[in-house]
């Protein structure tokens, strides 16, 4: 059993086939992390509550006016690709169970992001065996049997990036100093530990997706753990790279401060287009005007959209990264040749739109659909990338970003299928699943948190349907009772599970306003994590 100064304390077993990743150098690695950066988290994360209350009062987001010398120096550009993300028409992206990791390897694509964020449930085993894939897969010791059926990696699997959890998440079973280290430097510094001179040595390198940021000085401060971690390690500076998914509103706003700040370490941004929708919601909880349509009417057309997808295209390609689209979260139908067909022309139609805006590579959800964006943008993108469409005809102001016209009707389908949704996610992610199909689609926390915040909006501003029926709590009772008796009898799904997601959601609907993040919320009812010690169960020093 591996022994830890009396200052560190894990409140859960290591399981025997992670003792290497959770080795006392790792864990003081961590600790190190912690100590360095931990209170320039938490500042940060204080003053997301300052804006959110200056939003609140009115005052809207614009681009900021002291960083206006970044935004229109010439002189500066980010580093560039990295071996094996010159080319990343196709991404895949999926949480790090072993056989799903194997597949997204195989798939076809040219790069697999591993999720720790919001297609993973932060189970124990789910973060720490996960750590323990990733470390096989990248010494090629992950083939295995599951259910009787073998799965080996290929000669040419894609090229591997990882997504850590956002600043705001903690890891409750792991405590320094009495406190949980952020989920973000738990999960980043596992793996840098354990395998980026390993993957220096085959040719690739430590490369992530960053996600959730909401202002410049949070991806500073990744800048500076890669900086530390890179010298710490005794590896070459720059070797790391981080792609940022511009994923909330404000960041919308700082896109080129972002870049600046990891310029020597990025690789791009992406459209987390679902999170955006999200946080454009809730940003702007405060006023009447930015109540939505049903979510199905929130496309990436609409006037928000379309001007974040522009200023995003044209930012990168001025700084010579990749600007990367968003997800096809679609699955498929394999009972229903004609939805099926639909479905795909659905997918054909969003990457087509992608290449031909200006993106330089996209993410799936599912194999199914690698050839069909990859043969979109084959067609559409000769060359490994687009760097060279500088979309200098783009003009995007602050009103652009921050428009909240949706045409569209709020119907009761729409409102049953939030609620769907809603119980459907919480559920599973209690349950330790945090990629779930739902209605033919693939979906992760995003989903569930649109529903979540449109759910309270139309409460709090008391909107009526396309019947006329006014939402009420009262109202969304009945629908909560009638959906979790449906969701309660899905496979896979447990209904006491169903019953903490219903009464959840019934308090977040009255909420005066809306929790920043449901898996925050959640966390507590995960197995294994309590509340002493800042989220953690019994201490223990192992």
């Amino acid at each position: 059993m591996t022994s830890f100064p009396k200052e560190i304390h894990l409140t859960a077993p290591i399981p025997s086939e992670a003792q290497h990743i959770l080795s006392k150098e790792a864990v003081e690695f961590l600790a190190i992390l912690h100590r360095t950066f931990d209170g320039r988290r938490l500042e940060l994360l204080e003053n997301r509550k300052k804006v959110q209350a200056e939003l609140d009062k009115g005052k809207p987001l614009t681009f900021l006016p002291e960083t206006q010398h970044i935004r229109d120096s010439p002189s500066w550009s980010c580093a560039p690709p990295a071996p094996g993300l010159e080319d990343r028409r196709v991404e895949i992206t999926g949480p790090t169970d072993r056989k799903m990791v194997i597949n997204a390897l195989n798939s076809g694509s040219k790069t697999f992001m591993a999720d720790f964020e919001d297609s993973n449930s932060p189970t124990w085993s789910n973060m720490v065996l996960g750590q323990v894939n990733l470390y096989d897969a990248i010494r090629r010791q992950i083939d295995c049997e599951i259910g009787g059926k073998q799965y080996k990696l290929s000669e040419n699997p894609a090229v591997l990036l990882v997504r850590p959890r956002g600043w705001h998440l903690p890891e409750p079973r792991l405590l320094i100093d009495g406190k949980p280290i952020s989920g973000s430097l738990f999960d980043f510094g596992l793996y840098f530990f354990n395998n980026a001179a390993e993957l220096l040595k085959r040719g690739s390198g430590p490369y992530f997706y960053l996600p959730k940021m909401e202002h410049h000085l949070e991806a500073r401060l990744w800048n500076d753990v890669f900086a530390l971690s890179t010298s710490h390690l005794g590896l070459k500076q720059g070797c790391i790279r981080g792609t940022v998914l511009i994923e909330t509103l404000p960041a919308a706003f700082q896109m080129e401060e972002i870049l600046y700040e990891l310029r020597e370490h990025s690789s791009g941004l992406n459209c987390g287009r679902w999170d955006y929708i999200f946080s454009f919601i809730k940003k702007q909880r405060a006023h009447k005007e930015c109540v939505f349509p049903d979510r199905s009417e929130v496309s990436m057309t609409v006037p928000f959209m379309d001007a974040y997808v522009r200023l995003l295209i044209q930012t990168c390609h001025k700084r010579k990264v990749a600007a990367m689209g968003g997800m096809s979260a679609q699955i498929p139908i394999k009972n229903d040749a004609d939805a099926n067909e639909r479905a795909m022309a659905k997918v054909r139609a969003d990457k087509l739109r992608e290449v031909t805006a200006g993106h330089d590579g996209t993410w799936v959800a599912h194999p199914a659909l690698v050839k069909i964006a990859m043969d979109i943008f084959n067609e559409n993108m000769k060359g490994p990338n687009q760097y060279h469409i500088r979309r200098e005809d783009v003009t995007v102001t602050d009103k652009q970003i921050a428009d909240p016209s949706v045409p569209g009707k709020i119907t009761e389908k729409g409102v049953r299928d939030n609620v769907s949704a809603a119980l459907s996610y919480c559920a599973a992610w209690i349950s330790g699943n945090g990629c779930v199909p739902i209605n033919y689609l693939m979906e992760d926390a995003a989903t569930a948190e649109i529903a979540r915040v449109q759910l309270w909006q139309w409460v709090k501003y008391s909107s009526k349907t396309d019947s006329g029926k006014t939402i009420t709590p009262s109202y969304l009772q009945t629908i909560f009772s009638e959906e979790s008796s449906k969701v309660s009898k899905l496979p896979g799904i447990d209904p006491s599970h169903v019953k903490i997601a219903s009464e959840y959601m019934s308090g977040q609907v009255k909420a005066e306003w809306p929790s920043d993040f449901l898996t925050s919320d959640l966390l507590v009812h995960l197995e294994g994590v309590g509340t002493v010690g800042g989220g953690g169960s019994k201490k223990s020093n192992l």
